[in-house]
């Protein structure tokens, strides 16, 4: 029996990873080439999307993007520069694929699923179209499961859930990176695969991102699909529909995807930069007509499926950089309403060390409060109320008026707030502490404590809990509604150790 099911075993690999030879019907000819975007004739069959095969040696992908009455329209994948006018081009009949599966996990990756790194060449079973139709509306469910990001403020006041599309914003060096870092490294051991698409980015940037993942152990369950500013338009371009054809590989299968677009400004540009090398039409800020049709088509793949499809999820975090605060731009506008809310990074409060520097009156969450625990949606009911109240108070007192008590005490509870809920970058924290220190902050627990003693409070608390209230850390992680003997035991503790920690200050 052992040797019948080896044979089994080994006919059905064959039969799953067997891939025809591409059939060539038709032969044409390159009349031009130009930055990667070659103009062919003699092939009065191809259709858009059709992968074409270029050179004698057909080394050369390409991809039909224009149709024109005597010629076609291809964009070149790979080393453009050794295909010259009169060089043969090959129909395929087939449309691009790229490699998907769990073999590209810990890897980094170009676009074509090619390998950047020094860990050898990449075998993949599966492979999946590079531009897929989204799940139609009959196939999806409602977003109702957490994707917890480690990050306090997030998690409190603009929670995500699994399936949705949330836009990181903000301008250069503000940290929308950092955040996207921050939610790969807490998906650690919650069996969700991340990818992550750098598009057009400095090569010195995705090395640093590389090191990151390593160093928190997150690499080993994420994808990094990498183009760098040196790469050729059509390479940039179709980048983040690659990391998508590779997670939804994933997500078919009744996985959970988390998908980081980082940036879709880049991209826009190398559209830009595609289209009017192709002569089409420029629009407002040159860019073509369809720019919202290409990021609107990219991130409507991310959804979580019924049921009846799997079950599977893709969360996307698309991020787009700012020029000075300007959201109401081209390209900031188009993609924020394509998403289901946005994280607004403000260079003002990054300057103040407020970190994360989330704006909360400009950043929304639109479907991921349906995924929030009840008990973090109740614990955090007032705290977006405390700290708008005290970003409001703040602009009274700098111009110095005289406050009375009750302003002055709303005041000094805002600062312990907003200390409380800075978080240094890639200190993603777990549930059940984040509803503690929630909790804490919003129940004037912080209020005796000194401000400049707010960091330390927060540390020996952490400390404090996985010592000694293992149990009080579990109910909060398993336990779906804040009950009453619940709220009291978290009232207690933070009593206790309030009085504990007052009277070593003394």
């Amino acid at each position: 029996m052992s040797m019948v099911g080896d044979i089994l075993k080994k006919t059905r690999d064959i039969i799953t990873t067997y891939r025809p030879e591409p059939e060539i019907e038709e032969i044409g000819e390159v009349l031009e080439v130009q930055d990667g975007v070659a103009r062919v004739r003699g092939l009065r069959k191809a259709m858009i999307g059709e992968t074409l095969l270029f050179g004698s040696r057909k080394a050369v992908r390409g991809q039909v993007l224009g149709l024109e009455r005597e010629s076609l329209q291809c964009i070149l994948f790979g080393d453009y520069t050794t295909i010259h006018a009169g060089d043969q081009v090959f129909r395929t009949r087939t449309i691009l694929e790229v490699p998907a599966g769990e073999e590209l996990l810990g890897r980094v990756v170009n676009p074509l699923g090619e390998p950047l790194d020094d860990k050898g060449p990449i075998t993949c079973r599966g492979k999946r179209p590079v531009f897929f139709p989204a799940p139609q509306v009959i196939d999806r469910a409602p977003v109702q499961r957490p994707l917890l990001s480690g990050i306090k403020i997030i998690d409190a006041m603009i929670p995500l859930g699994k399936g949705q599309r949330e836009l990181i914003i903000g301008d250069r060096r503000t940290g929308k990176t950092t955040i996207a870092l921050d939610t790969i490294i807490n998906q650690r051991g919650k069996g969700v695969i991340c990818i992550y698409v750098a598009i057009g980015q400095r090569l010195a940037n995705i090395t640093q991102v590389v090191e990151i993942l390593r160093k928190f152990q997150a690499l080993e369950y994420t994808t990094i699909v990498a183009t760098s500013s040196e790469d050729p338009p059509a390479l940039v371009y179709l980048a983040p529909y690659a990391g998508c054809a590779m997670g939804e590989y994933f997500m078919y299968q009744g996985e959970d995807v988390l998908i980081v677009y980082d940036d879709l400004t880049k991209h826009a540009v190398a559209y830009r930069s595609l289209s009017l090398l192709l002569r089409r039409p420029p629009g407002r800020e040159s860019y073509p007509g369809d720019i919202f049709y290409i990021h609107s088509s990219l991130l409507e793949r991310g959804a979580q499926l019924a049921e009846s499809r799997g079950g599977g999820s893709m969360t996307a975090l698309p991020i787009v950089e700012t020029q000075e605060g300007d959201i109401a731009s081209y390209i900031p506008t188009n993609i924020i309403s394509i998403t289901d809310g946005q994280i607004y990074l403000e260079t003002g409060l990054f300057n103040k060390g407020f970190l994360p520097a989330i704006n909360i009156g400009l950043s929304v969450s639109r479907v991921g409060g349906e995924a929030q625990t009840n008990i973090m949606k109740k614990v955090a009911r007032r705290l977006r109320l405390d700290l708008a109240q005290y970003f409001e108070l703040e602009e009274f007192a700098r111009f110095g008026a005289d406050l009375d008590e009750l302003t002055r005490q709303q005041l000094e509870h805002g600062k312990r707030v907003l200390a409380l809920m800075t978080q240094t970058s890639f200190t993603p924290l777990p549930l059940s502490i984040e509803i503690m220190e929630v909790f804490a902050a919003t129940q004037r627990f912080l209020d005796p404590v000194p401000l400049d003693r707010v960091k330390e409070w927060e540390r020996a608390f952490v400390a404090h809990l996985r010592e000694e209230h293992t149990d009080l850390l579990e109910r909060l992680e398993k336990e779906r509604d804040l009950t009453h003997d619940l709220e009291e035991e978290m009232r207690r503790v933070l009593a206790n150790f309030n009085e504990r920690f007052l009277q070593e200050a003394v």
